[in-house]
């Protein structure tokens, strides 16, 4: 028994002159006057009385238990519990005390009513740290010793008034229920339901608990110990001031040698200093309840889950195959420009030079540019279109004179027969090698196009080779569509020239091969005096065809990201559906002791949850409609980042748009929540 300095009986709660106003604030803009519901009061109860508050509807009696149970804060007045002014407990501190010393038991029973008769019993011990299994030894022990032992399983729709009620009280003694707030515990049952009700309520004050009762009934309230009314917001009555009638009990009890099962009340100096603390125990508790109570609520609203995780899902598969394409087509475009070779550079002709005789690049100038020292094969070509003709058939094609080493230097190998040699070169051999598709849509009909000749104007062509197939190199020119032969036979005997069009040249380092291109272009400067030349290199083509790719999966990516936003924004609707549809909800967790972060942690665990699920979901999709587009001949890479960025980015947009209805939920106000329809 708790002694002050002077001997006396210290009160498990003293309130001194407390008042409770409502309204009153921006009066001049039209707001509501104030509102007296407390008056005043002052009374203390001493731990292990049976007290019960009576008074008529409207008298403030509720009010009073809600100031008592630290579910609201006084306007005015002192309210001292244990000896503590509770005035200086911040919202943690606050909601220590309604988890460890307070338990209530409320007229509409306030059951969860996704969970069951046990998982409703254990929420207290939830935020208390109890370990899951201890929690459910306890909670079973409490409901089997409220006759409710076949009814653990069932939830609060499938109990009658006075099972949900005997479940309340279970809840309400799950941390120890040092103090019992009952208020109207008997209003909502039968006479029978109700004297059962009662009957639990004494033995528990016989057991030491201290129990306040608010009623309206005055026989209910002839059942306690001591009766206090109260009539608009102030104390008219009190049978016991002093709680002399339970002093005497207690002492009675002692000389008996009668012990109680009530548990102490715990240190408040030292439990109030740790009271918002979260041991890592404690923590992995609540976010695997929170977990469990959240796939459960997505369970029961499979439908409307289902239309939520639909947004996600599409977010994510369509940003996991976008990337997947742009990745797959990037690598075919580079695949396919390397094919001509990333060390290679292109010299040409330009402007005015490139039309007057001995002003252009010349075979004298490739002569002093195979002495660079990078450069190890020169390559001149010359181009044109011409018509050539097999039989009846007649095609305008691409004619490229070159040089013997093409097949080496551009990587590029024939499909059958052989391409022509230096000696043919020298001898303006009147040879050709045909593209594959050139030699297709020429010689339709023919099985072997190898010896078949050809003509080109009047002149006769040998054929006697066929390229291997290699697609277009740029979107103007079909390579696959191009007949090649000797430079020198080209230059003489078609084009009339001696002078490359352009040239080709292949480097042995491509690491140097911007240092190399310098150089060439300093040596033809010296030459001629005018830059009237271009130089070019495929490695910059490559990189500059990779670039516009890359933009463009990055745009597909970001129209894809927008379904991922648009995902969110549902899910932060449905959250705010939640919210306001379990706003009790809210309330019996906080009167239970549940702190506003542990409100928050668990709607974001379910918004996060919904992403997760929608997020594994969107990359199994994305996978298989991958798989779908590899086996149709689509280009296409997946690549174990994106896939990850994707679903790192759902989990992203659950806490994202999850935070806003999280925290709404979590500043509700517990007397408000509780009272909500």
């Amino acid at each position: 028994m708790k002694l002050d300095v002077v001997g006396q009986r210290v009160p498990l709660v003293a309130l001194d002159a407390i008042r409770k106003s409502y309204g009153g604030h921006d009066v001049d803009q039209g707001g509501p006057p104030a509102v007296d519901v407390l008056r005043g009061i002052s009374l203390n109860i001493h731990g292990g009385e049976f007290v019960a508050i009576v008074g008529a509807s409207g008298s403030g009696k509720s009010t009073l238990m809600n100031l008592l149970g630290c579910l609201d804060r006084p306007s005015a007045g002192q309210y001292r519990f244990n000896g503590r002014d509770v005035s200086g407990f911040d919202a943690d501190q606050l909601a220590w005390l309604r988890r460890e010393a307070f338990g209530f038991v409320f007229q509409g029973y306030h059951l969860i009513p996704t969970e069951s008769s046990c998982e409703n019993v254990e929420v207290p011990a939830i935020y208390s740290g109890m370990p899951e299994q201890e929690r459910r030894q306890r909670a079973e022990a409490l409901l089997t010793r409220l006759g409710l032992s076949e009814r653990l399983d069932h939830r609060p729709h499938q109990l009658s008034g006075g099972q949900q009620q005997r479940v309340s009280i279970a809840r309400a003694l799950m941390n120890g229920g040092r103090i019992i707030l009952a208020d109207e515990p008997t209003g909502a049952l039968d006479s029978s339901s109700g004297a059962e009700v009662m009957k639990l309520l004494n033995e528990l004050a016989d057991a030491g608990h201290t129990i306040i009762l608010i009623t309206h009934d005055r026989n209910v309230a002839a059942q306690a110990r001591r009766v206090i009314e109260v009539l608009d917001g102030q104390v008219v009555g009190d049978s016991d001031p002093d709680g002399r009638r339970q002093y005497q009990h207690q002492l009675a009890q002692q000389r008996d040698g009668e012990t109680k099962t009530v548990a102490p009340m715990p240190d408040l100096a030292t439990s109030l200093e740790v009271a918002g603390e979260d041991s890592p125990r404690l923590l992995l508790g609540e976010l695997r309840e929170a977990a469990r109570a959240a796939w459960r609520v997505m369970w029961i609203n499979r439908f409307r889950t289902g239309l939520t995780l639909l947004g996600i899902i599409i977010g994510v598969a369509s940003v996991i195959v976008m990337l997947a394409i742009g990745l797959g087509t990037r690598q075919q475009v580079v695949a396919q420009l390397g094919a001509f070779g990333s060390n290679l550079m292109y010299m040409a002709s330009i402007g005015e030079s490139s039309r007057i005789p001995g002003r252009s690049i010349t075979l004298q100038d490739l002569e002093a540019v195979s002495e660079i020292p990078n450069i190890v094969h020169v390559l001149p070509n010359v181009t044109g279109n011409k018509v050539v003709r097999y039989g009846n058939q007649d095609i305008q094609t691409y004619v490229r004179g070159t040089g013997s080493a093409l097949p080496k230097i551009q990587n590029w190998p024939l499909a059958r027969g052989a391409f022509f040699s230096e000696s043919d070169e020298r001898e303006l051999a009147s040879v050709a090698v045909l593209g594959h598709k050139l030699a297709r849509d020429l010689m339709p009909g023919v099985e072997d196009p190898i010896g078949q000749v050809v003509l080109i104007g009047n002149v006769p062509i040998q054929v006697v080779g066929v390229m291997s197939e290699k697609g277009a190199l740029t979107g103007e020119r079909d390579e696959d569509n191009l007949l090649i032969m000797p430079f020198s036979t080209a230059g003489v005997k078609l084009f009339g020239q001696r002078e490359p069009t352009y040239t080709v040249l292949a480097v042995a380092d491509v690491g140097a091969i911007a240092e190399t291109q310098k150089q060439l272009e300093a040596l033809l400067l010296e030459r001629h005096g005018i830059r009237d030349f271009g130089v070019g290199n495929a490695a910059a083509s490559i990189a500059a065809e990779a670039k516009t790719r890359d933009t463009m999966t990055l745009m597909l990516s970001l129209v894809a990201a927008v379904s991922l936003l648009v995902g969110g924004i549902g899910v932060m609707n449905v959250m705010l559906m939640t919210v306001r549809e379990r706003t009790r909800e809210i309330g019996i967790r906080l009167a239970t002791g549940a702190r506003q972060r542990d409100i928050l942690r668990q709607f974001l665990t379910e918004a996060v949850l919904v992403t997760v699920v929608g997020g594994s979901i969107g990359v199994i999709a994305g996978l298989l409609i991958g798989l779908l587009l590899i086996v149709a001949g689509a280009p296409v890479i997946f690549s174990l980042t994106s896939i990850l960025t994707a679903f790192g980015c759902s989990v992203a947009t659950g806490l994202l748009f999850g935070y806003m209805p999280a925290k709404k939920a979590a500043q509700l106000d517990p007397v408000a929540a509780l009272t909500s329809e």
